[in-house]
């Protein structure tokens, strides 16, 4: 391990007490989500897919604490563990050796914070964070990208002592912000909804990872899109899983993300790869652990039906699928429906009683979203490419009825790209609703996470 002067050399390059120095643009929900955990006795886990912000956020937490003043600038204490100039092993003895330097040379009060960011490279680190939380009565934010934390490989060493927060690229609520469009409501979308729907294009197409939605270029977006393609399935999945056949890995990655909103046959694929199906359901599973994809199963009232039947692939970021994806002008309607999926995933995170599925029956009629809570099916959502009544697809209503009479539901949504009406058809309501205004509904809910507790 490094001498005492150089650990508090590579620590104050990362920390408010030190140089670091750079503007940070805010996530308000997730701050309120962290700020509330972070009033419990548990360490607060931070995960979710490489580059979508988790740093950021632990830096903008610490600065709100400051300004909340819950602890002063000495009070905090940041470690990034990926920095070149630590060994590149380390153990939770090197992180003890690091945490008595931050003691002995900063004397922060007994109320500080430890952040251990990319906590996954270091070997033994829930023995560390235990020794903090129960010896020290520190708060603990860990941070971490890789399948291990995706993985929940921790919970047994954690059991009862961890919160976690899963932490998404941006939603479009905070795209609108990051482009300098603040909406306090509903009424302010309205009066900006050409910018607001001009700015959806964008959205569908590039994601919302964060500092591709900041970067100039579109050259530059797609640069970093594929950097960190090719960081999730080197360092997230290839590293953590010794994967050998890494060619067949990234084939079958940019066959999912080709894919995006479609049902996936993996003996279809088993063939076209030429490997085991045993081979492809692993490499789907490593995948999805990474979040690079996520999958959406069938519907069914058996769990061996829900198991055995094929499910819908969705990007965990439309930017990954229309760059390393084999992108055409008739995607956008696929790219829709994977806006809404992350969506979803994303409220499922808020609320885990959810459940999502697709439905379909033996004619093959399909609904995209079916959204199951507390053992009961509460609605029907459907993703349908439409400007105006005509462009409304029968077969897509029909589908939709058919589902609401079977599972004895009165009300479904259909999303849309800007047509919105209500109908009622047979006692059944449907609401035709743009995709725009479904998605900030939502964020301008006053059932919002925001709640927060004090960290006394």
């Amino acid at each position: 391990m490094i001498g005492e002067d150089a650990i508090l050399e590579v620590l104050s390059d990362w920390n408010l007490w030190g140089s670091f120095d750079v503007p940070l643009k805010s996530r308000r929900i997730y701050l309120g989500i962290l700020k509330e955990f972070l009033g419990g006795r548990e360490a607060v886990v931070v995960k979710g897919v490489r580059r979508a912000g988790k740093s950021s956020l632990t830096i903008l937490l610490l600065k709100h604490l400051q300004e909340l003043g819950w602890i002063t600038v000495k009070d905090a204490l940041i470690v990034n563990l990926e920095d070149p100039r630590f060994p590149s092993t380390l153990s939770s003895e090197d992180l003890l050796r690091i945490y008595q330097v931050y003691l002995k040379k900063l004397s922060p009060s007994s109320n500080h914070v430890v952040v251990l960011d990319e906590v996954q490279v270091v070997k033994g680190w829930e023995r560390f964070v235990r020794y903090l939380l129960e010896a020290k009565g520190v708060k603990v934010v860990v941070t971490g990208s890789s399948s291990k934390l995706m993985g929940e490989e921790y919970a047994s060493s954690l059991t009862g002592r961890h919160v976690d927060v899963e932490v998404f690229p941006l939603s479009f609520h905070e795209y609108l912000e990051f482009k300098g469009l603040a909406l306090t409501g509903e009424l302010d979308a309205v009066r900006e909804r050409h910018r607001v729907e001009f700015l959806l294009d964008e959205y569908v197409y590039l994601g919302g990872f964060p500092e591709v939605v900041l970067a100039e270029s579109r050259v530059r977006k797609a640069e970093l899109l594929r950097r960190y393609f090719e960081d999730i399935i080197v360092k997230d999945v290839v590293k953590r899983y010794r994967v050998k056949h890494v060619h067949k890995l990234e084939e079958l990655a940019k066959i999912f993300l080709t894919n995006v909103s479609m049902l996936q046959s993996l003996n279809r694929i088993r063939k076209t790869l030429n490997l085991s199906l045993d081979t492809v359901e692993r490499f789907s599973k490593y995948l999805e652990t990474a979040r690079l994809v996520f999958f959406i199963p069938r519907f069914g009232f058996s769990l061996k039906q829900r198991i055995l039947t094929p499910k819908k692939v969705y990007a965990i970021d439309t930017g990954l699928a229309s760059t390393l994806g084999f992108r055409t002008a008739e995607n956008y309607g696929q790219y829709m429906e994977n806006v809404v999926a992350v969506e979803l995933l994303r409220r499922k995170t808020w609320n885990p009683r959810i459940e999502i599925y697709y439905w379909r029956d033996h004619q093959q009629r399909e609904v995209d979203f079916l959204l199951k809570e507390g053992g009961a099916v509460k609605h029907l959502i459907q993703v349908c490419y439409a400007s105006d009544r005509d462009e409304v697809p029968r077969r897509e209503e029909r589908s939709l009825m058919k589902a609401m009479e079977e599972l004895h539901l009165k009300h479904a949504t259909i999303i849309t790209k800007s047509y919105q009406e209500e109908r009622e058809e047979q006692g059944l309501t449907v609401r035709f609703i743009p995709i725009w205004r479904w998605i900030l509904q939502e964020a301008f809910s006053p059932n919002q996470p925001t709640k927060t507790k004090s960290m006394c």
